[in-house]
């Protein structure tokens, strides 16, 4: 038996070159994630139930990547997060919240805290009939006043199909904030708010649909619901669907994505996998990109609990240029790592490990000792199984269950965006490096250089 070498990031260096690159500005981030889907940085945040829900997943599309809404949850409770992402920033707002004038002000309350928003347009059999915000109500104590005792009657209104500029105009001149959009039977059919323009307008790089809403992934596995929560995703305004297995060598994860791009048509995402021989077996299945990783990510147990793996680097090289986009999926702890990893051929870096304990992360910090932490997962782990299990009311087994991911906590670390920022720099520097302006000159100029022990130390790699 030949019994190959294989290597992973901390192995090798990449070779500078001479280059015209003056500035870091000058290089492009942009990659694509499947054919219809471009970001403009080649980052992911892991569908982890400690990493990306809806907040996570709209702070990653402003900042010009993508995030993955987890499946551990309901199918109803997957849908709602996905719904908060794409609601969370478009100009125009399809099919807006909108409250009857005989709710009471308790109910009015109930409901606003639970859609997060902070007012409402009034309607009648869906005719606009006036509007409530928060100033209309806020220091109002009887919970049992009607809507229709509170609201805005004589409400500024505008036509379907009114401009960004008009109706900023609209908004400037009357000083509100929410501009109800109605067609010529007076019937709500929109809304314009002037805070979605505004966060519109500050985020030029977002990754977003046709219509301006961020995009969000959702994930889905292999077991019997996967129709109904691709369904359910999808009508919540899923951009792609991610096939998230373990193990995306198995019959089973082929015949899944083949059925979801037979009955929806979306983009499909699926992994994981490791060699040249499962990325094509998943490209012929229909999936319009792999993700590549089998055991590296920090959380992740399969490699001291089944003895099965593939070195990240090696992995990436052997699955890049087979005709569709790749992910790398696991191993990312530093920028370098990033950089070694798009050299390499991955198109997208998926990153969950680095996103826990943000702000954006899910979860409630804990203090231990005087320090911030929070709790962070792989979701192969006995709670995380467990967890889902009790969610979706399935027989856990947990005695027969032999757990492939770990569980701690990990220090608070603030924003994500900070982290984001400092994994984009480090590629740019290593792009002005290598005289390489776009991610694709990288792939084609990179050259790496094995490490030897006393190498990795001089790199602090050890």
């Amino acid at each position: 038996m030949e019994i190959k070498q294989l290597l992973t990031f901390d192995d090798v260096l990449l070779v500078p070159i001479v280059s015209s690159i003056s500035s870091r500005k000058d290089t492009d981030m942009s990659s694509n994630l499947t054919e219809k889907i471009r970001l403009s940085i080649p980052i992911i945040s892991a569908n982890m139930d400690t990493v990306t829900e809806a907040t996570m997943a709209i702070t990653m599309a402003r900042l010009g990547g993508v995030g993955v809404v987890h499946r551990f949850n309901t199918i109803e409770a997957e849908a709602d997060e996905i719904r908060k992402v794409k609601r969370e920033q478009n100009v125009i707002i399809d099919k807006p919240y909108s409250i009857s004038p005989d709710y009471t002000l308790k109910q009015l309350k109930e409901l606003a805290e639970e859609k997060s928003v902070t007012g409402f347009p009034v309607v009648n059999n869906n005719k606009l009939v006036g509007i409530i915000t928060k100033r209309d109500f806020q220091f109002e104590t009887d919970d049992n006043k009607k809507v229709s005792e509170l609201m805005t009657k004589d409400v500024i209104s505008a036509k379907v199909g009114i401009s960004t500029e008009e109706a900023k105009k609209i908004l400037n001149k009357n000083r509100i904030e929410k501009l109800p959009l109605i067609d010529k039977f007076n019937n709500l059919t929109a809304m314009i708010t002037s805070k979605d323009i505004v966060i519109a307008e500050s985020y030029s790089s977002a990754s977003k649909d046709k219509n301006g809403r961020l995009i969000v992934g959702g994930a889905v596995g292999i077991g019997q619901d996967y129709e109904m929560r691709t369904k359910a995703i999808i009508d919540a305004g899923a951009d792609f669907v991610v096939v998230d297995v373990a193990n995306g060598y198995l019959e089973k994860t082929a015949e899944v994505v083949k059925s979801i791009k037979k009955k929806f048509g979306t983009d499909v995402i699926a992994g994981n996998v490791a060699t040249k021989e499962g990325v094509i077996n998943l490209k012929k299945a229909g999936a319009d990109c792999v993700k590549i990783g089998i055991g590296p990510g920090g959380a992740c147990l399969t490699r001291p609990v089944a003895g099965v793996g593939y070195p990240q680097l090696s992995a990436i090289l052997e699955c890049a240029n087979n005709g569709i986009n790749i992910i790398a999926d696991g191993g990312i702890i530093k920028s370098a790592d990033l950089s070694k990893a798009i050299a390499a051929g991955a198109d997208i870096v998926m990153i969950g490990g680095m996103f826990a304990g943000t702000d954006e992360s899910p979860g409630s910090i804990v203090t231990k000792a005087g320090t911030n932490y929070k709790f962070y997962r792989g979701m192969a782990s006995i709670n995380a199984f467990a967890d889902k299990s009790s969610k979706l009311n399935e027989d856990s087994h947990l005695e027969g269950y032999t757990p492939e991911g770990t569980e701690t906590l990990v220090p608070y670390k603030g924003s994500v965006t900070k982290i984001v920022n400092n994994l984009i720099g480090g590629l740019r520097s290593a792009m002005t490096y290598l005289n390489s302006r776009n991610l694709s000159d990288l792939r084609k100029k990179a050259k790496f250089v094995r490490l030897t022990e006393a190498g990795k130390k001089e790199s602090k790699y050890t």
